[in-house]
């Protein structure tokens, strides 16, 4: 053996005395990776995130018109009012815009949000499910630091800059703070792929009880009509008609724009046969996959995992834009959620129920 290739003890003992060192410098990495505090985002009560690589701001709800700046991925604008303008193509028949402070966005590039940081808790509660608790991102963003890489999910491994988004809901497992007292909770969803996240504290709010409360529970005669052909969701208590949103079911062309039935939402009537608060959804193919954590309100109705839920990475409602599910805003999703049948709990927060199953979800085309 070469001189220079041996390693005795003391030169052992140097090299764990780095390794420890090493793993407390992580350690530290860990606590200065996150910005000591939120972004700071525009002051107004609505807010919209671009959800998009880029998108300009019109001088009118127009395409054509003049461009008055350039938006890029995550860039928070004030929201002042929705309003109808100019279609972008015959090929995105969405006439919906949005006035900012400094002009007009088409509304499907635009995810709608609020800043609202809350006040850390200081401990989490007991569960079924051990300490934890549900929680929703109340923030346009919040950026996340990754406790166990190298990452597993798809969506980590290819995010320029890993975020969690507005309305996204998480399991929290852990609490802790650095040096400076900036607390942190630590992410760990309970069907995901392993990853384990860390993110400012601020930018969550504990679910309570009353975001599982069932609406209207001494009815028994209540059923959800999805419409295909308009793209609309109704609610009935008998023949009255209670709720009523947009929806985006399940596209009928491929990621080319070729005619293809596989994600197309199936018809006919079909029983919840399970709720969660919170699921990581995957699939599909490298051209047109999909990996989405903290999917809320999801309502599973069909024998092939398709579901009602939250959406938060598109605001295209009205047009087919999902892998055969039925994508609602947060707002609308939880309502469903609260309204159908089986009755969730935030403790476990998931229940399946066997034939002949809970509320009925009929799919018809007009």
């Amino acid at each position: 053996m070469k001189e220079s290739s041996r390693i005795n003890r003391r030169d052992m003992m140097k090299l764990a005395g780095l390794g420890v060192a090493s793993l407390a410098l992580r350690h530290e990495t860990f606590r200065t990776y996150l910005p000591p505090l939120l972004p700071e985002f525009p002051a107004s009560e609505r807010l919209g995130r671009v959800f998009v690589g880029k998108t300009e701001i019109k001088t009118k709800p127009d395409n054509n018109s003049s461009t008055v700046e350039v938006l890029y991925e995550d860039g928070v604008v004030p929201w002042l009012r929705e309003i109808p303008g100019q279609p972008v193509s015959i090929f995105a028949p969405n006439v919906r815009w949005v006035e900012t402070d400094r002009g007009y966005i088409w509304s499907p590039h635009l995810q709608p949000v609020k800043n609202l940081p809350q006040e850390p808790i200081l401990e989490l509660p007991s569960t079924s499910l051990g300490e934890g608790m549900w929680a929703e991102v109340t923030v346009p963003y919040v950026d996340i630091a990754l406790d166990n890489p190298p990452a597993r999910s798809p969506w980590l491994k290819v995010a320029p800059h890993p975020r969690l988004y507005y309305s996204q809901i998480l399991w929290i497992d852990q609490i802790d703070t650095d040096s400076a007292g900036r607390s942190y909770y630590r992410v760990n969803e309970r069907y995901g792929s392993g990853d384990i996240l860390w993110a400012a504290s601020e930018a969550f709010r504990p679910l309570q009880d009353e975001d599982f409360s069932p609406i209207h529970p001494y009815v028994e005669d209540k059923r959800v009509a999805i419409n295909l052909t308009y793209q609309t969701l109704s609610c009935y208590e008998g023949n009255d008609e209670v709720y009523f949103c947009r929806i985006s079911s399940g596209g009928k062309y491929d990621a080319q724009g070729s005619p293809n039935d596989k994600w197309s939402t199936p018809l006919g009537p079909h029983p919840i046969w399970r709720k969660l608060t919170s699921l990581h959804m995957s699939g599909g193919t490298m051209v047109g996959g999909y990996d989405l954590p903290g999917i809320g309100w999801t309502m599973l109705f069909a024998a092939n995992g398709v579901a009602i839920h939250s959406t938060f990475w598109h605001n295209n409602f009205g047009v087919p834009m999902s892998h055969g599910c039925v994508n609602a805003l947060p707002e609308d999703a939880q309502w469903i959620f609260r309204w159908t049948t089986p009755h969730v709990t935030a403790d476990p927060g998931d229940v399946t129920v066997g034939m002949p199953g809970g509320t009925q979800i009929s799919i018809e085309e007009a």
